[in-house]
């Protein structure tokens, strides 16, 4: 069976972390698959505010996920706190890819990796935007 490849950056734009509580976790003891998802939107929410952005304002769009890939390394338990890496994979005429991963703060031990496929979005009016052209440098700065 194939298993998905995220190819991360070299160095990331933003990191964060995030303590795990008994919410997130399952009824195997581990972090729940649908809470991960949660975590790193918060994470995403997190590097937008950073910028002085939120997901409904990226200099005058809004954001809507089109897909999301996630893969998972290992488990992660109660107590445990992740650091969650972001930056941005490529950049189309009207969308980007949030490459993330999601490791345990001590052992630095990779608990999963994704990315997720945003698309600039006029909510007013229903449609599909172009990426704003402050929006391509400040998202992608490592700085």
């Amino acid at each position: 069976m194939a298993r998905l490849t995220v190819d991360l950056p070299e160095r990331f734009a933003f990191s964060t972390e995030l303590a795990l509580y008994a919410e997130h976790i399952n009824y195997a003891q581990h972090l729940d698959n649908a809470r991960l998802l949660g975590l790193v939107s918060e994470a995403r929410v997190r590097w937008l505010a950073s910028l002085d952005y939120e997901e409904g304002d990226v200099d005058g769009v809004g954001l809507i996920m089109a897909d999301q890939s996630v893969r998972y390394a290992s488990e992660a338990r109660a107590g445990e706190v992740m650091v969650v890496s972001m930056g941005v994979g490529e950049i189309g005429r009207a969308g980007f890819e949030v490459v993330w991963v999601m490791h345990e703060r001590t052992s630095g031990r990779e608990v999963s990796r994704g990315r997720h496929n945003m698309v600039c979005f006029d909510y007013a009016e229903g449609r599909v935007r172009p990426v704003p052209e402050r929006a391509r440098g400040r998202l992608v700065d490592t700085d």
